[in-house]
């Protein structure tokens, strides 16, 4: 049994949750009754791709990125997800208002490739349409969470090659990043940090990572992880306030000595990191105790506040 420890996910309970509408291929149920097969796609093989998506003043930020990523990875598994993007685009929104929904709201949008005949791998025996579930929760991070920082444990579990599983895929099949979480719990770390098949930093469990080193930002080549768009946003920003910035191959060895570190992800947005694998995150000739968030760290992240609430739309 794991020993429940702190994460970038954990919540506080909203009791608004119990009585939330979810919309099941554009049908709204009560949370009770909103199931799907046991011979769904899903649930058998983990066969299907999804997104979370955040709620800003009833809009969601990077609407067009999230969706043209999902319709990606569909295609790249051949799976057709039976809707026009605008038709998912008002499915999810419909499912919103009925909630009567505007902020501090995440959403989970799930789609598998629907049922089949019986429990096989292979997608001819499916019978029917993809299975769409449209998942949408009041759910903010705990501001200690963020105050406190992380600490994330290095595990041996690794992002695989493309040839394998292409880790650029948002799949339902998340075994090694779920293995990952293990490993870090079971070591009292919030989140685990994993490499690349060359063992060169590649990404989190959940979220992406970046350092701080002498003023520059480096985050990984992005060739082990899903296109983030939360990370991709923080890229923009970077750029917009003329911080060096760089995707680059670089090891723990780099990470050990950086000024400063956080992860990002459409929950959190960006999250400070305190300690890695034992060792505090500061710069190698400073004493002073990790105290929060570093400069570089506060100013993305507040320009990440601004351009998600101004990027917050309905519309693709």
């Amino acid at each position: 049994m794991l020993t429940p420890t702190p994460n970038i996910h954990e919540v506080t309970a909203d009791p608004r949750n119990a009585s939330i509408l979810i919309s099941v291929n554009g049908e709204l149920f009560p949370r009770e009754k909103a199931v799907v097969s046991v011979f769904d796609s899903g649930f058998i093989m983990g066969d299907g791709v999804w997104e979370g998506l955040r709620v800003i003043n009833g809009g969601v930020p990077f609407l067009r990125e999230h969706i043209e990523r999902l319709y990606e990875g569909a295609k790249s598994i051949f799976m057709d997800i039976g809707l026009t993007p605008n038709k998912l685009v008002q499915q999810i929104f419909t499912c919103i208002d009925a909630n009567k929904m505007r902020d501090g709201v995440h959403i989970r949008l799930m789609v598998t490739r629907g049922v089949k005949s019986t429990p096989y791998q292979d997608p001819r025996v499916n019978i029917g349409p993809p299975t769409i579930v449209i998942i949408p929760e009041y759910k903010m991070p705990k501001p200690d969470v963020l105050d406190k920082g992380l600490s994330l444990h290095t595990v041996n579990v690794r992002r695989g090659a493309p040839d394998v599983q292409d880790q650029k895929l948002n799949s339902h099949s998340k075994l090694n990043c779920i293995t990952a979480c293990i490993q870090a719990a079971n070591a009292g770390a919030d989140e685990a940090l994993m490499l690349d098949p060359l063992g060169f930093v590649a990404t989190c469990n959940s979220t992406h990572f970046f350092i701080v080193r002498r003023g520059e930002l480096w985050t990984s080549s992005g060739q082990y992880c899903i296109p983030g768009i939360t990370r991709s946003a923080i890229l923009r920003v970077a750029k917009s306030l003329r911080i060096p910035t760089f995707e680059k191959q670089f090891s723990l060895y780099d990470v050990y000595g950086a000024d400063e570190a956080f992860v990002t992800g459409t929950f959190a947005g960006v999250t400070p990191v305190r300690v890695i694998d034992g060792r505090p995150v500061r710069n190698p000739l400073s004493t002073d105790d990790w105290t929060g968030a570093g400069p570089i760290t506060r100013k993305l992240s507040a320009g990440y506040k601004k351009l998600a609430a101004k990027e917050a739309t309905r519309k693709l």
